[in-house]
């Protein structure tokens, strides 16, 4: 494997970790899931303390229902893996960035 494929598969697990972290956490918190629903409450300052948590926590949000609408309403093979790809795709840019800011940390 090439050091530029291990370094993408690192910031893929990362992103989705972290993902995790941060839904879990909120979850701890607030006594409820990390929905995309919080969006829909209007402009107050809950809803722009939530964005930062949402962008990092997709990838997480998206699988969770994803898997839990497979099983609940039996969802398409072709609509499990596009979700399965966004949420791929997401969890390596979110993992990218999280990677280059914890980079920025250590080094000084």
């Amino acid at each position: 494997m090439s050091p530029e494929s291990i370094q993408l598969f690192f910031a893929l697990t990362v992103g989705f970790a972290f993902a995790g972290l941060l839904a879990t956490g909120f979850q701890l918190a607030t006594s409820r899931p990390l929905s995309f629903r919080l969006l829909e409450l209007g402009p107050k300052p809950s809803t722009f303390a939530v964005v930062p948590v949402l962008v990092f926590g997709a990838p997480f949000v998206i699988m969770r229902n994803t898997i839990s609408g497979h099983r609940i309403e039996g969802a398409s093979f072709q609509l499990v893996m596009i979700s399965t790809v966004v949420a791929g795709l997401w969890s390596l840019m979110s993992g990218t960035v999280a990677m280059s800011v914890l980079a920025a940390l250590v080094q000084g």
